[in-house]
C-alpha cells in the first residue's frame, strides 16, 4: 500500500521561506505514480493544486499564484519530492498535502504529453498534510 508522509510546515514571516518534504513508500517493484506533487487547502476553500510533476519528467505544472516563488524537486529515485517555498505571502497559509495518483492514470497522462490532472479527486494517495502559517 502506497504511503505518503509530508512534513516541513511551520510558521514563517511574510517574505520568508520554507521547504516541505514528501516521502513515499509501499510501491511494488513495477509500480509508480504517474503524477505526484503538492496541493493546499485553506479554511473554507477547495483543495487546489500547487505543483505537479509527471513521473517521466518534463515541465512542472505550477499554479499561477506560486509561479516564480515555489519550486518542486524530486530525488533521483523520483519517489520523494520537495516543495521549496520562497517569498511567502498572506495568501499562502494553508494545509499542504503531498499527493500521488494511481498507476491507472499512466496511459492517459502519457497521451496528454505528461500533463497531470489538477483536480484533487484524481489523486488517490495523500499525505496527512502539513500546515503553513505566515505572519506579517
Amino acid at each position: 500500500r502506497v504511503q505518503l508522509v509530508d512534513s516541513g510546515g511551520g510558521s514563517v514571516q511574510s517574505g520568508g521561506s520554507l521547504r516541505l518534504s514528501c516521502e513515499t513508500s509501499g510501491y511494488d517493484e513495477d509500480s509508480y505514480s504517474p503524477c505526484m506533487g503538492w496541493f493546499r487547502q485553506g479554511p473554507g476553500n477547495e483543495r487546489e493544486a500547487v505543483a505537479l510533476v509527471f513521473h517521466k519528467g518534463g515541465t512542472i505544472q505550477y499554479a499561477d499564484s506560486v509561479k516564480g516563488r515555489f519550486t518542486l524537486t524530486r530525488d533521483n529515485a523520483k519517489t520523494n519530492s520537495y516543495l521549496q517555498m520562497n517569498n511567502l505571502t498572506h495568501k499562502d497559509p494553508a494545509t499542504y498535502y503531498c499527493a500521488a495518483n494511481g498507476l491507472h492514470w499512466s496511459a492517459r497522462v502519457s497521451r496528454s504529453g505528461g500533463f497531470c490532472p489538477s483536480w484533487w479527486r484524481d489523486y488517490g494517495n495523500w499525505g496527512k498534510g502539513t500546515m503553513l502559517t505566515v505572519s506579517t
